[in-house]
């Protein structure tokens, strides 16, 4: 009998290799706007965050005015302007696809905001495997449990029958907030020793290392 119903992912620097494309439209957008530049460090610590509480983490003398012109120019930098590659990690659709095949309800709780979800889900052509989503402009942002407690609502899922995957701290601590299951990713925008303080139940090297803990 399966442990889990439900698998939670978490989308950027977990399925999709967009971890280098955040940080380099970050750091762009910081300069064109003569804002301090954050170091890629910094950027990689608020991966998982929604905007906001990326942008006042790493521009904490920063206004309402000035957030809301990183937000655009960021936009108009990952969207039209920056040509740094995001593809899905190798594995990823097999993954998602064996998952699915073998009765796993999978969903998506993410930083990004509603219209980047649906963009990326249906480039990718993975929307197909989501039974549901939860975004940063629709939910508390990580670590507040709200996303996962409204999937869980929504699919009528007990806390002990679901397991959140995620590269970022943020990611486990939501999934410890909202006392479920953590499985830490080490290929994003965290390593491996930063994740383990999050207490997950293992981290694992590459997407399909996911099966060894979640029979098929």
């Amino acid at each position: 009998m399966k442990q889990y119903e439900l698998v939670i992912f978490d989308w950027d620097g977990t399925l999709m290799d967009s971890v280098g494309k955040i940080v380099a439209c970050l750091q762009e957008s910081a300069r064109i706007l003569e804002l301090p530049v954050p170091s890629e460090t910094a950027v990689r610590d608020i991966i998982g965050l929604s905007m906001g509480e990326a942008l006042s983490t790493l521009l904490p003398a920063g206004d309402d005015n000035v957030y809301n012109q990183m937000k655009d120019m960021y936009r108009q930098q990952y969207l039209e302007l920056n040509d740094t590659p995001s593809p899905l990690f190798e594995g990823v659709e097999t993954l998602v696809q064996q998952l699915n095949d073998s009765g796993y309800q999978l969903a998506v709780a993410t930083g990004k905001a509603r219209a980047g979800l649906n963009r990326v889900l249906s480039e990718t052509g993975l929307g197909v495997h989501f039974v549901a989503s939860r975004c940063a402009d629709e939910a508390m942002s990580k670590p507040n449990p709200e996303m996962i407690l409204q999937l869980l609502a929504e699919l009528n899922i007990a806390p002990d029958k679901a397991v959140m995957i995620g590269d970022s701290i943020h990611d486990l601590n939501m999934a410890n907030n909202a006392g479920i299951d953590a499985i830490g990713v080490s290929y994003g925008a965290h390593g491996e020793e930063k994740l383990r303080g999050a207490n997950p139940k293992a981290v694992i090297h590459s997407p399909l290392d996911l099966l060894s803990y979640l029979p098929c």
